[in-house]
């Protein structure tokens, strides 16, 4: 009888392109070169999107990226980043440290394949996710809330933004009971009474107005694993698809006041250049600092299927200045003016969105169906509009926080809000005032830019890159 033998395989054939053409992603962190923050070195395999993710990833980690050095005109990926803490501070846990090395590596070389089966692996029972999109009026939001809890579900998290009198929302709700999920046909019909209160005051409107009013499940890939900057890419996303990006016309102003210049002062300053010998456009932004102002202008470049190869970015004053050498997916740069009038106003529109003055409450207390709705009807009792929420469930405590305004146009009294409280019951209430520093007037640009970067040769985003201090 004859023997069969299977062929043989080195079980070090797997690694072999590693060990041949190096790790298709090294993470190096320094905490030696600067006094104040911590460098991240980032050499990877090239892919459509990756810095998108690398600066989800470190976004989500609540990291504030103070600079940072962009190449990828290759096939070959190089960043570095100047990040710090929530505190401001260097990273020193080795446990963070090393978690960041672990997560943007998994985020930029995950393949599509584990990708699916690790979507297959959620459980079935997963929190059902309903996206919305209208025109926003004072109490819209508690108006949703209201319906969901007046049909049972249990909102097990919630992220709303209003912009430009437009209004976007994603909710996970769940059955009341926590044990059985929401089925299509209940689900259904959760989004025709969305859908009714949504259109609500359209009954006059344009067919395009109607159109904007809109309820469906959430364009989230099913069974991905929820996180901050994922929902808040998804907010941008419907952002753009009602146009809020075209907002009302700006008048301009007779007076010059202090107040007018400050108002002008905080607009954000977008300008789009041609580099004719490289084929490029560059886009550079001049605003107000804050966090996670980064994620915000590459995720609106990426969803516009702008592809970025160079870029700088950099804090100073209170001003941040970021500059982008893109081109769009199909190799073209901007050539026609409409096209660079879309890209500021989208870019103007996602600074924007996340900025809300004002006040900033935050409430805890033990979920229950109706919670939500309660809070956002005391609030709209009290005329105060919300125009951002976050809302998330930590174990059996939901934890919320609202950006509210007075709807006439009044400063809102601490007093007040604080003795609000008492119509809520047993719920944790924190206020802070939203204050912003606005920086000197000054113009003047940082000490680098990008075109001066690729002038003096690229090849220093290596990963045996020193950084610039």
């Amino acid at each position: 009888m004859n023997k069969v033998c299977s062929p043989y395989f080195d079980p070090d054939f797997d690694s072999l392109p590693e060990r041949i053409n190096g790790p298709a992603c090294r993470v190096n962190i320094d905490n030696e070169s600067l006094k104040d923050s911590t460098v991240v070195k980032i050499d990877s395999v090239n892919k459509q999107g990756l810095l998108l993710e690398v600066v989800q990833a470190l976004t989500d980690m609540n990291l504030t990226i103070s600079k940072g050095y962009i190449s990828s005109d290759a096939e070959w990926f190089m960043d570095v980043f100047h990040v710090k803490d929530e505190r401001g501070n260097k990273i020193t846990d080795q446990r963070v440290i090393n978690y960041i090395k672990q997560d943007i590596c998994s985020n930029g070389i995950t393949s599509p394949e584990s990708k699916a089966r690790t979507s297959l692996e959620s459980p079935a029972n997963e929190p059902k996710a309903i996206e919305m999109t209208g025109k926003d009026r004072p109490g819209l939001f508690s108006e949703i809330s209201a319906v969901l809890a007046d049909l049972g579900c249990n909102i097990i998290e919630a992220h709303a933004w209003s912009h430009n009198a437009h209004l976007a929302c994603v909710v996970y709700i769940s059955d009341q009971s926590m044990d059985t999920p929401i089925d299509d046909h209940r689900l259904h019909a959760i989004k025709d009474h969305l859908t009714t209160v949504l259109r609500a005051t359209t009954s006059t409107a344009t067919e395009e107005h109607a159109n904007q009013q809109e309820v469906k499940p959430a364009g989230l890939p099913k069974g991905e694993i929820r996180t901050t900057t994922k929902v808040e890419r998804r907010l941008h996303q419907l952002m753009v698809s009602v146009r809020d990006f075209d907002g009302p016309v700006q008048h301009k102003r007779s007076s010059t006041s202090a107040k007018d210049s400050d108002e002008e002062d905080r607009k954000a300053s977008i300008l789009i250049e041609s580099c004719i010998e490289k084929g490029y456009s560059i886009v550079t932004i001049q605003c107000k600092d804050r966090r996670r102002l980064m994620f915000d202008t590459v995720c609106t470049l990426t969803d516009m299927q702008y592809v970025i190869f160079h870029a700088s970015v950099d804090s100073y004053g209170g001003y941040a200045y970021q500059e982008y050498f893109i081109r769009h997916a199909d190799g073209c740069a901007l050539n026609t003016e409409s096209e660079k009038d879309k890209v500021i106003k989208c870019l103007e529109a996602a600074i924007e969105r996340r900025v809300c003055e004002g006040l900033r409450l935050e409430l805890c207390a033990y979920n229950r169906v109706g919670l939500l709705s309660d809070i956002t009807r005391v609030l709209r009792e009290n005329g105060l509009a919300v125009l951002r929420a976050d809302v998330a469930t930590q174990g059996e405590m939901s934890v919320n926080a609202f950006y509210v305004r007075d709807i006439s146009g009044n400063n809102v009294d601490l007093d007040f809000i604080k003795s609000m409280k008492r119509e809520m019951g047993e719920i944790h209430l924190s206020v802070m005032e939203e204050t912003t520093n606005y920086p000197p007037t000054s113009t003047q640009r940082p000490k680098f830019s990008i075109g001066e970067m690729l002038k003096s040769q690229i090849e220093r985003f290596s990963h045996s890159f020193v950084a610039i201090k």
